[in-house]
């Protein structure tokens, strides 16, 4: 059924739902909630169809739909889906369900309303899937500037702290970005020959002049860097993540940061290859400096949900290395590192939060001893917090190795040095687990009487399938990487670079 609209349809799907929750009445919050739940439930089931009918073996680009939208600029609701795209949709429908059912009594019915906060988390997932689905370059800058305004409403309407504050830097910085995509986008179209089709823009991009094509490059990249953040764009995401409600910071550091490194994949690096063979060492030094310095600046962090933001800027480091290392196996482990940074950090702050709401705080030095008195969220706490920083048997391992192993080829002293940030993942999780859970119960604890209670039958459906997610892509990744392998693939040939040969053969070669 490759013929089937399932792009289409799954991008509309969560704005009718969101359509719908906001027209039920503030009074009837239960119905609101259990709408939105059903809504993206339904999404996920329409993926899970897209996913088994789509053919490794087949085209790079499926599910092809266009419909005529601005044909004065050459402008399509085009949407095509590759392998990248494919396991990035995939993430989203399977973390929404999750996000929902975890945010079900983050809504005070006194002071906010819950239809509105749904309605908020479903058209985040509307234009979070359109931006990933689209194949047209003007589409595709649509949906990466409407996104801001769901999120932006829910930091600053339902977040916590100086969400204020928060919410416009969040907008401002992701605005600024927009501004040079924006400006890039119209140089592209000029340069391109009228049109915003991704197919026709890559065959056209092979002519344009050096210079050009730089500039260009820098616009786009400029724009993905701070959405996802690279260093130094990031300052926006730990301000974000720490006033973000728990469910939506799952969201915006687990789903909406990839569109930052999937715009460099997806455009970057198939329309500029000269250009980003230019500018791969600049942006290894970028991604290694971002693990070292955000690593160090977390491991001294004593709110939890800026700890888990800064944990995330390193990540995308690791990221960032294996997309410039320009190695099938390195971009290969950058994509599953997306994929399984989503799933590790929303479970991560999902649970952080159901600690934030038991505490009614987010301040590591306001917990300590928390696991006398709820063992089972303590060890989901630790069992995130490992699956954070990689643990061999956990999903992010399998994407680190990949990551490292295939820039280790061509870049040693890159691989070298990013290494050092597992060291500091380490130092930072397990401290934040000793600080949190362990040792002497502080009294202000056992004063509260949520904190007496452990998880919930909701809390366990929320956590049981992201842990199980996360164990089994650990030790049997094959179904994704298959998906991925192809897309990446073709990425390093648009780019114009090979895989070196590996180090026997090519020592044999030398000796004949």
């Amino acid at each position: 059924m490759t013929d089937f609209p399932y792009l289409s349809i799954l991008t509309l799907l969560p704005l009718a739902g969101a359509i719908a929750v906001a027209c039920i009445p503030r009074e009837k919050a239960e119905l609101a909630k259990l709408v939105a739940l059903i809504s993206s439930l339904v999404t996920l089931v329409l993926s899970i169809f897209m996913w088994v009918a789509f053919s490794v073996d087949g085209d790079r680009f499926q599910f092809h739909e266009s419909y005529p939208w601005i044909p004065a600029w050459g402008a399509n609701f085009t949407f095509a889906a590759d392998g990248i795209a494919l396991v990035m949709l995939m993430l989203i429908t399977v973390l929404f369900p999750v996000v929902i059912l975890a945010s079900w009594h983050d809504v005070d019915q006194g002071r906010r309303s819950a239809p509105v906060y749904f309605a908020l988390l479903l058209s985040f997932e509307f234009t979070m899937i359109g931006v990933f689905a689209a194949a047209d370059v003007f589409l595709f800058y649509v949906f990466f500037e409407i996104m801001l305004i769901p999120m932006y409403f829910i930091i600053g309407s339902f977040g916590e702290g100086q969400k204020q504050y928060a919410a416009v830097k969040f907008f401002l910085y992701s605005l600024v970005g927009g501004l040079f995509m924006l400006a890039a986008v119209i140089g592209l179209w000029a340069a391109g020959g009228h049109t915003f089709d991704f197919t026709e823009l890559a065959a056209a991009a092979q002519s344009i002049d050096t210079d050009t094509a730089r500039w260009l490059f820098v616009g786009f990249f400029v724009a993905f860097a701070i959405k996802a953040p690279f260093f130094p764009f990031h300052t926006w995401l730990p301000d974000s993540g720490g006033a973000a409600p728990a469910g939506a910071a799952a969201l915006l550091v687990g789903v909406m940061d990839k569109v930052g490194t999937f715009g460099i994949l997806r455009y970057c690096l198939p329309l500029f290859p000269e250009a980003s063979r230019w500018f791969a060492p600049a942006a290894l030094v970028i991604a290694v400096i971002g693990i070292i310095y955000a690593a160090l600046l977390a491991v001294g962090q004593n709110d939890l949900k800026r700890l888990v933001s800064y944990t995330s800027i390193a990540h995308f480091g690791f990221i960032g290395i294996g997309i410039f290392a320009f190695t099938t196996q390195a971009g290969t482990g950058a994509v599953l590192y997306m994929v399984n940074h989503g799933l590790a950090t929303g479970l991560l702050f999902i649970v952080v939060g159901m600690f934030v709401a038991r505490r009614g705080s987010s301040l590591v030095s306001d917990f300590g001893g928390a696991g006398r008195l709820v063992p089972v969220l303590a060890g989901v706490l630790f069992f995130a917090g490992l699956a954070s920083m990689a643990l061999p048997g956990t999903a992010p391992f399998v994407s680190e190795f990949l990551v490292l192993l295939g820039t280790f080829s061509t870049h040693k002293a890159y691989a070298v040095v990013a290494t050092s940030g597992i060291i500091l993942a380490a130092a930072y999780v397990l401290w934040m687990i000793q600080r949190t859970t362990q040792g002497t119960l502080n009294p202000a604890l056992a004063e509260r009487p949520e904190m007496a209670k452990d998880l919930t039958l909701r809390e366990k459906v929320v956590v049981a399938p992201l842990i199980v997610l996360l164990l089994v892509l650990g030790f049997y990744p094959k179904p994704v990487t298959d998906v991925i392998n192809p897309a990446v693939q073709a990425t390093m040939q648009e780019v114009g670079t090979t895989d070196p040969a590996p180090a026997a053969v090519a020592n044999g070669k030398a000796g004949r």
